[in-house]
C-alpha cells in the first residue's frame, strides 16, 4: 500500500576522508546520488551537511552501518556510529541504519557500467563512488533492509 505522503530522505556513505550523499523519497522508492563532503583532520565538513539540510528538509536520515560479510561490526563501525549520533543532534531528525556491506563495490561497478556502455561521459571519481554507494544503502533501506516506520 503506497504512502499518502512521500518522506523525503537523505542518505550517506560515510568515510574518513568523504562522506557519500544521496536524496529519494518513500513514494519514488528512488535514490539519486548528489555530492561527496570532505572529511578533513578538522573533522567533517558540516557547514555542507548543514546546508544539504537545510535545502532538502528531511523527513528522515539513513546512515550506512558498517558490517562484515558474516555480519559482524566492521572497522568502521565506531566511527560511523560517532557521525550517525551528530547527525542526529545537528539536524533534530530521526537516523535510521542500514547494511552497507559492499555498497562500495556495488557502486564502483555500476558507474564503470554506466561509463561502458556510454550513458556516463565523465571519468569516476572516488565522490562519485562514494555518492553513488549513498543511493545504493538508500535503496536497501527503501527496499525494507532496516527500515523503521517511525
Amino acid at each position: 500500500m503506497p504512502e499518502a505522503r512521500a518522506r523525503v530522505i537523505l542518505a550517506f556513505d560515510f568515510g574518513l576522508r568523504r562522506i557519500g550523499i544521496a536524496s529519494g523519497d518513500t513514494v519514488s522508492a528512488t535514490a539519486a546520488p548528489h555530492c561527496a563532503v570532505r572529511v578533513t583532520e578538522q573533522g567533517v565538513d558540516w557547514t555542507a551537511i548543514d546546508r544539504l539540510l537545510r535545502e532538502y528538509q528531511p523527513d528522515l536520515l539513513v546512515v550506512g552501518s558498517p558490517r562484515n560479510e558474516d555480519g559482524t561490526a566492521g572497522r568502521m563501525s565506531g566511527p560511523a556510529d560517532q557521525f550517525a549520533a551528530q547527525l542526529a543532534a545537528r539536524a533534530g531528525r530521526p537516523v535510521q541504519r542500514t547494511d552497507e556491506f559492499a555498497s562500495s563495490i556495488e557502486a564502483n561497478e555500476r558507474l564503470k557500467g554506466q561509463r561502458q556502455s556510454g550513458q556516463r561521459r565523465r571519468q569516476v571519481q572516488r565522490g562519485d563512488i562514494d555518492s553513488a554507494a549513498a543511493a545504493i544503502i538508500l535503496e536497501r533501506w527503501l527496499g525494507g533492509e532496516g527500515r523503521r516506520d517511525d
